[in-house]
């Protein structure tokens, strides 16, 4: 029987599923890294459930929500390939716990949210500190998504309407993000440093290369940031400043005569949600 790659096997199920319309970014880009590793470390034959924990586990300094949301990657995919190939073991579900267990959110202070950006600010390189401390300030100040912010393309960003174009998001929703006037002229003054230096960059955060600003790499700056707040126990992650401008509006509202009731719907349309839970 000829011998079928992890990689080869990958591949052709994404493409299966994204031709009925899913879009499996970040499931996609996880199956591509476990088909590599199972190549690179020479295993053949079908899927088994130690190749599945075994790589589920390596990252190393994560919650185990990690492992947990890893491992369930996989374990779809060898739903799929058992339909095929009947030797293919199941991955057991809960072996690190629940996959989709929310985290407990951390609210950022104002103070907090200067002392990452004054930070970032401190970064080496050409244009990464503005890069970086621009990104947070966006992110702080919008509760866009970090995966909307990086895909920001130039012409996605308004100026003379002070406006954001936010295209195909979760859930295939493009929307507008209006800005307040002092979010336009802080993006305003970065556009103005990254042209200078990279006039022909097509998104609007760029690396020090003139490339688009991958999540890995704001991963991994942010991590070093958010050392400036010695926080104790459970650390903030960048997720985290889309919940405190949530609650920084709810609270604001609350504290108007009109409430926060019935103005709950704008804010979800605002931050993209599919459903207003």
């Amino acid at each position: 029987m000829k011998t079928t790659t992890m990689l080869a096997r990958v591949r052709a199920y994404l493409a299966q599923r994204r031709a009925l319309g899913f879009r499996l970014q970040s499931e996609g880009n996880l199956l591509l890294e476990f088909a590599r590793y199972s190549d690179r470390s020479r295993h053949r034959g079908h899927l088994t459930k130690k190749l599945a924990i075994t790589w589920a586990s390596l990252p190393s300094e994560v919650d185990r929500l990690y492992w947990a949301r890893r491992l369930e990657v996989v374990r779809t995919f060898a739903k799929h390939l058992a339909i095929t190939e009947p030797q293919t073991e199941l991955p057991p579900r809960y072996v690190f716990g629940p996959a989709h267990r929310g985290p407990r959110p951390f609210i950022y202070s104002a103070g907090q949210i200067t002392q990452i950006l004054e930070a970032a600010g401190q970064l080496p390189g050409k244009l990464q500190p503005f890069s970086f401390q621009t990104l947070f300030g966006l992110l702080a100040c919008t509760g866009l998504r970090i995966s909307e912010a990086l895909r920001l393309r130039v012409a996605d960003v308004d100026f003379s309407q002070g406006m954001l174009v936010v295209r195909e998001s979760k859930f295939r929703r493009t929307r507008w993000i209006p800005l307040h006037c002092t979010a336009r002229n802080a993006l305003q003054v970065y556009s103005r440093k990254r042209q200078h230096l990279f006039p022909l960059a097509d998104h609007f955060f760029t690396s020090d290369r003139g490339r688009r600003l991958g999540y890995q790499a704001a991963r991994k700056v942010f991590a070093k940031l958010r050392k400036q707040l010695a926080v104790e126990g459970r650390q903030p992650r960048i997720h985290d400043f889309r919940h405190a401008f949530a609650c920084r509006v709810l609270q604001r509202w609350q504290a108007q005569r009109k409430g926060a009731q019935s103005r709950v719907i704008i804010l979800s349309r605002y931050l993209g949600h599919s459903r207003i839970t």
